[in-house]
């Protein structure tokens, strides 16, 4: 007997405790320290000023297995809306199985929605296996411009 796909929802507030974990784990994926309560505030302040659409995958009310968040902004020169995919994660146990293609074409369907011009999406270097899912998905490596950041501390 196979397991059912997961669900694909999008993450409100009550959501907050599922997601918690998930995106501890993204971030400690990232080599950053465990730090739930830092999560959660994050999260939470995220969700109550609409500032982030978040999607989940798992069973909606039990558990969650990845999840996705985009930021909404504005591209000048389209003069439409974009979002920044900032965050992509699945859980190692339900990995292989196509959450992390359900959570991006879930988050594609929404920027489509919502006329946005494009998804922009950044990733290490490193993540082949994210890169791949994203070219698969249509998605095309930047080659016009450069990117730089200023890190403040």
């Amino acid at each position: 007997m196979t397991n059912p796909p997961p669900e694909i929802w999008r993450a409100t507030l009550d959501d907050l405790e599922r997601l918690v974990p998930l995106f501890d784990a993204y971030r400690q994926f990232y080599k950053l320290p465990s730090d739930l309560a830092l999560c959660r505030s994050y999260l939470q302040a995220r969700l109550e000023r609409d500032e982030a659409v978040v999607f989940m995958a798992g069973t909606r009310k039990v558990s969650g297995i990845g999840f996705t968040l985009l930021y909404p902004t504005f591209a000048s020169l389209h003069a439409r809306p974009i979002y920044v995919l900032y965050d992509l994660f699945v859980d190692p146990a339900g990995r292989g199985k196509g959450v992390g293609r359900q959570l991006m074409n879930r988050a594609r369907k929404h920027a489509e929605e919502t006329g946005a011009a494009s998804i922009v999406l950044s990733t290490a270097h490193s993540n082949l296996i994210g890169q791949t899912l994203y070219e698969s998905l249509g998605y095309k490596q930047d080659t016009e411009f450069l990117t730089y950041e200023l890190m403040l501390q």
